[in-house]
C-alpha cells in the first residue's frame, strides 16, 4: 500500500470509517463495533449473523466483540479516574 492511500485510510477511519476504501468483511466488522459501541443494547442476533455472512467464524466475532468491549472499558475507566494523555 502507498504511503498516499495509508494515510487516506487512516484519515477516513479516524473521520467516518464508512468512507474508508474497505472490503466487505471490514466493513461489516466495524459497522458492527460502532453499533456495540453507540448502542450496545440494539445488537441482535442479526447483527451476529450478518458477521457470519461476511466470513467471521464465532471465534471471530468473540474476538471482535471483547477487544470492542475491553476498549470500551478501559476508557470509561481513565475517564472515570481523571486519567489525562501525555
Amino acid at each position: 500500500m502507498a504511503r498516499e492511500e495509508a494515510d487516506a485510510l487512516l484519515g477516513a477511519l479516524e473521520t467516518d470509517h464508512s468512507e474508508a476504501k474497505l472490503g466487505p468483511a471490514d466493513r461489516a466488522m466495524l459497522d458492527y463495533v460502532v453499533r456495540l459501541t453507540d448502542t450496545p443494547p440494539a445488537i441482535t442476533r442479526e447483527d451476529v449473523d450478518d458477521l457470519r455472512t461476511h466470513g467471521f467464524d464465532d471465534i471471530g466475532i468473540h474476538d471482535i466483540c471483547a477487544v470492542a468491549s475491553y476498549y470500551a472499558f478501559v476508557n470509561r475507566i481513565a475517564e472515570g479516574l481523571g486519567v489525562e494523555l501525555e
